[in-house]
């Protein structure tokens, strides 16, 4: 592999960006298996379920790396150092990320870093997080009837505000999946309904999404950030708007109870 910036380095590591899916460890590709099984060492965040990293090999170093709202454990400047120090050391890398790593997971931001640096790098995509959660939760991001468009977005917070593109969330006939919008909930469905999204625009939050904890919580914009409140949900939770939420009393299949006795 060659980069425009840099070649390579001979008698380097290599590190493997690596998607660890939503949690369920059946949804690991098997490129995936077979990585955490002969690495030297893996770096994994906090979204990364125990169930999969039960994978890694017995004798891999493993390093925690985990990020979440309000505090890091690294910041990112720390992780990208930390990569290109690892494969200097002639180190086979797993960098396992939750979901998708090119999809919210600063996963770009990582090969930038290595790639300056002239170290080999793969990635091996995973199943995202808005795919595998509204398959567990039985709801289509699409469907002829109600939504011919999805859009994902990221919910974090910037000085107290959402900072997003509000007339393109409110847009009929459209699936918005926002992730890391449990914090900013109450802002997201004021200002949804601000921009003319109708205050019984359908909306579930599904906390630990395609796992045997997976709870899904609906309602409207309304009164969502109160039920959210009332049944005391915590992050990781994903955050799914549109008609299509409707669906999901009929379609949903995953009973995490009837899960456990089949595991």
């Amino acid at each position: 592999m060659k980069t425009d910036n840099m070649p390579l380095l001979p008698d380097t590591g290599r590190v493997y960006l690596v998607g660890a899916g939503p949690g369920d460890p059946e949804l690991l590709t098997l490129r995936a298996v077979r990585l955490l099984q002969r690495t030297d060492v893996v770096v994994y965040d906090h979204l990364v379920s125990s169930a999969v990293l039960d994978f890694v090999s017995p004798t891999a170093e493993r390093i925690y790396a985990g990020k979440r709202r309000n505090e890091h454990t690294m910041r990112q400047e720390e992780i990208n150092a930390l990569l290109v120090k690892l494969a200097r050391e002639g180190r086979q890398v797993v960098r396992l990320k939750g979901g998708d790593p090119f999809i919210f997971g600063r996963g770009g931001e990582e090969l930038q870093a290595l790639a300056a640096h002239g170290i080999a790098f793969e990635v091996v995509p995973g199943v995202t997080a808005a795919s595998g959660v509204s398959s567990y939760a039985g709801i289509p991001l699409t469907h002829r009837d109600y939504a011919q468009s999805c859009l994902f977005v990221t919910g974090h917070l910037k000085d107290g505000t959402a900072d997003l593109d509000w007339p393109s969330l409110v847009r009929p006939r459209q699936t918005v999946v926002i992730y890391m919008g449990l914090g900013g909930l109450p802002e997201i469905c004021r200002q949804m309904m601000q921009h003319g999204a109708a205050p019984t625009l359908p909306i579930a939050v599904i906390q630990d999404g395609t796992i045997t904890t997976q709870k899904v919580v609906t309602g409207t914009l309304a009164d969502m950030p109160e039920l959210v409140a009332e049944q005391g949900l915590k992050s990781p939770c994903l955050t799914i708007i549109g008609e299509v939420v409707r669906l999901h009393e009929t379609l949903a299949w995953f009973h995490p109870s009837i899960a456990l006795t089949m595991a």
